[in-house]
């Protein structure tokens, strides 16, 4: 079943888009695995629905998805509560969906591998399972310095939205939040002694894959334990679609 539509959410103060895409026949007795899927920079609640297979591996599945939009917020500030906090409790007061840790995923592409890491991360309480594709800003901390440094050669390679996307998150002077940094906050969970398990793809012919080679040789220096597959691939959805049906299979979804 795919349903899209709007809700209206309180901590974002509007109408906002969700699609939701179940398992056929699904059953009032049972309580299914909950995933939050994130799209990335330029996509919306029905990116995945439209461009991937989605839909059709979740048939046979014992996993409810959940597509939120939440625009060009790299899943920052009420975005983050919203997704962590308020969109959970709605999706429950509609499905049957499992309470348990283990039962809740959340994963993306992209601008959403990175929000699906921070929010992962952050509270490592309530994900068990976490799937980053791709993910941009892993290193968000030094793009910001890089903008700040020079902001003309930055809008001449991502284009002055990235920019307004940035000022909308950091402010006018677009100062650091040490609370985006999810190298921060795994080490953070480690010290809790709770972590989900943590899934990492990225093609090898991805603009990203360098700062992912990085990334993971980072988790290694502090012990985070993590899966990390890489294949021959670009920053699109063939490769994207691919990855997220590595994931379901992996971990039975």
């Amino acid at each position: 079943m795919r349903l899209s539509g709007t809700v209206f959410s309180n901590t974002l103060e509007k109408d906002t888009g969700i699609t939701i895409i179940t398992p056929n026949n699904l059953l009032k007795q049972k309580q299914y695995k909950v995933a939050y899927v994130l799209h990335g920079l330029c996509g919306n609640n029905k990116t995945w629905l439209d461009y991937s297979m989605l839909s059709v591996y979740a048939m046979e599945g014992n996993t409810i998805y959940i597509l939120p939009d939440a625009e060009r917020s790299f899943y920052c500030n009420q975005y983050f509560d919203y997704i962590t906090e308020e969109l959970p409790l709605i999706c429950k007061n509609i499905f049957s969906i499992s309470s348990h840790r283990e039962d809740t995923i959340i994963l993306g592409s992209s601008m959403g591998g990175y929000g699906a890491l921070l929010c992962a991360l952050s509270k490592p309480q309530q994900y068990g399972i976490c799937g980053a594709f791709s993910s941009c800003c892993l290193f968000l901390k030094q793009g910001l310095y890089d903008m700040k440094q020079n902001s003309i050669k930055y809008q001449q390679q991502f284009g002055k939205q990235l920019l307004n996307d940035f000022t909308s998150i950091f402010g006018e002077s677009l100062i650091w939040k040490p609370e985006f940094d999810i190298l921060e906050k795994a080490k953070k969970a480690k010290k809790q002694n709770i972590l989900p398990q943590i899934y990492l793809t990225c093609g090898t012919n991805d603009a990203f894959y360098q700062d992912h080679l990085h990334f993971c040789n980072e988790l290694k220096n502090i012990n985070i334990p993590f899966s990390f597959e890489q294949w021959n691939a670009q920053h699109d959805f063939i490769y994207f679609d691919k990855a997220i049906k590595k994931m379901i299979t992996t971990y039975s979804l």
